[in-house]
């Protein structure tokens, strides 16, 4: 799957970027499947904006996004588009506090109706991201930390041919991020799936094909 930028600039900071380079912002991109894509920007440069505007969440930009040369979907289009090709780590995460982990994890299964992942299998990615223990917590009194490591798993239990990634080591520490880094590369192999991750510093979590500066 194909994602085609093509002159983008977020309406609300068109004062703000005005004379600022971006390799982003205002330029015409093609991202092509099997890539996987680094964007490194400052705080409130837009690497949110930039999310969700990938994830259709949000419209108020010029120019144009592309999914496989379609720019707009319908309501069923675009719920299918999120449940079958593309999946997100959002940086504010969006649990349900109210859940436990794992139902926020089998929620997200459900939804995308893919029974190629077991509850066997979401066990072992909680294992080796050492979450097992707060499974059957609800999510809103987990740590930072441990809600990242489940809205990570929850992202991988669905099918999707680009993962959004939004800041996603953030509460992290080297050792956790490690292991996250593994296991969304290890999905990723698996699915032949792509990338796009934005973050505030260089890093080297992953081989990454292109880099860019927002």
């Amino acid at each position: 799957m194909q994602i085609a930028l093509d002159h983008i600039t977020p309406k609300p900071l068109l004062d703000r970027l005005s004379g600022r380079g971006s390799d982003i912002w205002n330029q015409a991109l093609t991202f092509q499947q099997g890539e996987i894509i680094r964007i490194k920007a400052p705080s409130g440069s837009g690497k949110t904006t930039l999310i969700h505007y990938l994830y259709q969440l949000r419209k108020d930009y010029t120019g144009s996004i592309l999914w496989d040369h379609q720019e707009t979907f319908s309501s069923h289009e675009l719920a299918k588009l999120r449940a079958t090709q593309i999946s997100v780590v959002f940086q504010d995460l969006r649990l349900f506090p109210q859940l436990t982990a794992k139902e926020n994890i089998l929620l997200k299964k459900a939804i995308s109706k893919n029974e190629a992942v077991s509850e066997t299998q979401i066990i072992a990615m909680a294992e080796q991201l050492q979450v097992t223990h707060i499974l059957d917590q609800p999510a809103g009194i987990c740590s930072y930390g441990e809600q990242q490591r489940i809205a990570i798993i929850r992202a991988l239990v669905q099918p999707f041919q680009w993962l959004l990634l939004d800041e996603p080591f953030s509460h992290l520490d080297e050792a956790n991020t490690a292991r996250a880094a593994k296991l969304i590369q290890d999905v990723c192999a698996q699915q032949h799936a792509s990338i796009l991750l934005t973050d505030l510093d260089d890093d080297s979590h992953f081989n990454y094909t292109k880099r860019y500066t927002l």
